[in-house]
């Protein structure tokens, strides 16, 4: 299945000539956009996998476009623009943007740029999906520890014995350790009460 990519620039022949590029090389191109919150709007409506954009448009700059698509984890932005100068360069960096491509435009450098550009999008996502998922761990494992800790002072268990108390009600009760540990930790929060 072809890459889908929605383009954005103010120039009418710009978006024309990067339309042609992409769709000789495989890209499909399923929206088009003359200004920054259109192509917002555009990518929240149709969910592509990439953002081609200028930086320089009017209603919003390329970069505040690529600033809230990053935040909403819409889809990855790679900014075009006539402009190589190092304040833009940090603004793009800051706001998210996943490659850089200076014009004027060489084909030869469109599919690496969207290659890369897509790559490390992907990458970033594997991450902040393992991130999450240790986070939730830890936060799983203080609640089953507090909770055990709790069972071992209230009933005089060992630790393997408390341990073995959350487990024995996850299994079954059909819920994970850190929803019988957090009951546990709700009733004796109400009993204190």
């Amino acid at each position: 299945m072809p890459t889908r990519v929605i383009i954005a620039d103010d120039e009418p022949i710009q978006r024309m000539d990067l339309k042609d590029v992409l769709t000789k090389q495989g890209y499909l191109v399923i929206g088009e956009a003359g200004d920054g919150q259109s192509a917002v709007n555009l990518a929240r409506e149709l969910r592509p996998d990439l953002v081609i954009m200028d930086i320089r448009m009017p209603d919003m700059d390329g970069i505040a476009a690529a600033e809230i698509l990053t935040q909403e984890r819409i889809a990855p932005v790679l900014l075009l623009t006539a402009f190589g100068d190092q304040p833009l360069v940090e603004r793009a960096k800051q706001a998210g943007v996943v490659n850089y491509i200076v014009k004027p435009l060489r084909e030869s450098e469109v599919a690496p740029a969207i290659e890369v550009a897509l790559a490390r999008y992907n990458e970033f996502r594997a991450m902040e999906g393992k991130a999450k998922e240790l986070s939730e761990q830890l936060e799983t494992r203080k609640v089953v520890e507090r909770a055990k800790g709790l069972l071992m002072q209230r009933y005089g268990l060992s630790e393997q014995e408390a341990f073995r108390k959350i487990q024995k009600a996850s299994m079954n009760n059909r819920k994970s350790m850190r929803e019988v540990a957090e009951a546990i930790l709700l009733t004796n929060e109400i009993n204190e009460m």
